[in-house]
């Protein structure tokens, strides 16, 4: 992971002009050991790690120790308002660090969840993240691999597939693994002018590789689907190929309306559509898109044509509330492309730092007094 602890000019400019200001006022006046208390307004999935390891290589640079204490380990599920973390130390040597720290921590804890809860909707579905190319720069794109990587351990530990890897080189050891993954995007097939060319294309140049291809760029998912494995019968045969859905929510699947997702769910999964369902959720279920009928209509094609073992894989705003959606619809998904366990609303993500103690004293701001330990309360 890294941690590199910034060069002290680069912590002071990053960080609120207040903390700065405090930091002056405490060494003209004296040092004081606090507690700092952080924690978030939302349930969470906690992911502590990249703050920690930030906070001790500052510490190293300045030749402090700070005390962390983690009341949740990394993995584990915490409740709204429920404190995190516990960081005692020199409170010169702490003033400066909260806004650094909390970008580090919050955000992370909000994804790990999200990433959780996707992966045990959809436990018989493996996860790629592929999140990388929607974040804001390289410091973010680690933060969501981490969390991912987090909270499809905790799915994991429940029985889930959960996250196999991701879609890069940089942040694949997240994922145990030595590399990303992936075949082709969008503008391959347009280079190549068809999709059975672009799947040729790239058979020739990684002719050991497992071929994973797009099928919407014509709005012909099932007719060029079929097409790619008609061309390379034993790749798909032996479970090598996939077709990866990705149709945008302007159009139906080839050979679907309305009428028709009604009657395709019908024979696979009556019971997602007898229940009462948010405009969303029939979205999910029979609207345009990547949607449950449009999954199970790819299915039923490649069955009838003898290609059982060819996968699919689904991609195209897979975020919490769909995954659980598809899961309702017991969509036959092997795979799940996703970089929609990046929070949606980043207000949520925002944690906060109290101190709680100054020299073991209990001291923290009214209406705070939750996050104060259990033995100061007494």
């Amino acid at each position: 992971m890294n941690a590199q602890p910034l060069t002290e000019a680069e912590i002071s400019a990053r960080t609120d002009s207040y903390f700065n200001r405090t930091k002056a006022v405490v060494r003209r006046f004296g040092d004081a050991r606090v507690t700092y208390a952080i924690f978030l307004r939302r349930p969470v999935v906690s992911a502590p790690a990249l703050m920690v390891n930030w906070l001790e290589a500052v510490a190293r640079e300045r030749g402090e120790v700070f005390d962390i204490e983690l009341l949740h380990p990394e993995g584990e599920w915490v409740g709204a308002g429920e404190p995190l973390a516990y960081i005692t130390g020199s409170f010169i040597a702490l003033s400066d660090l909260e806004t650094i720290a909390l970008q580090k921590i919050g955000a992370a804890c909000v994804a790990a969840h999200n990433a959780f809860q996707m992966s045990v909707a959809l436990p018989e579905a493996a996860f790629l993240a592929m999140e990388a190319r929607h974040c804001a720069g390289a410091e973010m794109q680690e933060i969501m691999a981490y969390a991912a990587a987090v909270g499809s351990a905790a799915a994991q530990r429940e029985g889930a597939k959960g996250f196999i890897g991701n879609a890069n080189d940089w942040t694949a050891r997240y994922f145990g693994a030595t590399h990303g993954y992936g075949t082709m995007p969008h503008a391959l097939i347009g280079y190549a002018g068809s999709t059975l060319r672009a799947a040729e294309m790239f058979h020739e140049t990684y002719p050991d590789e497992p071929l994973t291809v797009l099928v919407d760029y014509f709005g012909r998912e099932v007719s060029d689907g079929l097409e790619v494995c008609r061309r390379f019968p034993a790749l798909a045969a032996a479970g090598k190929v996939a077709v990866r859905l990705d149709t945008h929510g302007g159009r139906f699947l080839e050979g679907l309306d309305p009428q028709e997702s009604y009657a395709v769910l019908e024979r696979h999964a009556p019971g997602a559509l007898r229940r009462y369902r948010s405009q969303a959720e029939l979205r999910y279920l029979i609207g345009t898109g990547v949607s449950a009928a449009a999954i199970w209509r790819m299915r039923e094609a490649l069955n009838l044509a003898g290609f059982g073992a060819v996968r699919i894989v689904a991609s195209s705003g897979f975020g919490v509330e769909k995954c659980s959606v598809m899961a309702d619809a017991r969509a036959p998904i092997d795979v799940v492309g996703t970089g929609s366990f990046i929070p949606e609303s980043w207000s949520e993500t925002y944690a906060t730092a109290d101190i709680i103690a100054y020299d073991g004293r209990p001291l923290v701001k009214l209406g705070r007094e939750f996050l104060l330990r259990a033995r100061d309360d007494d």
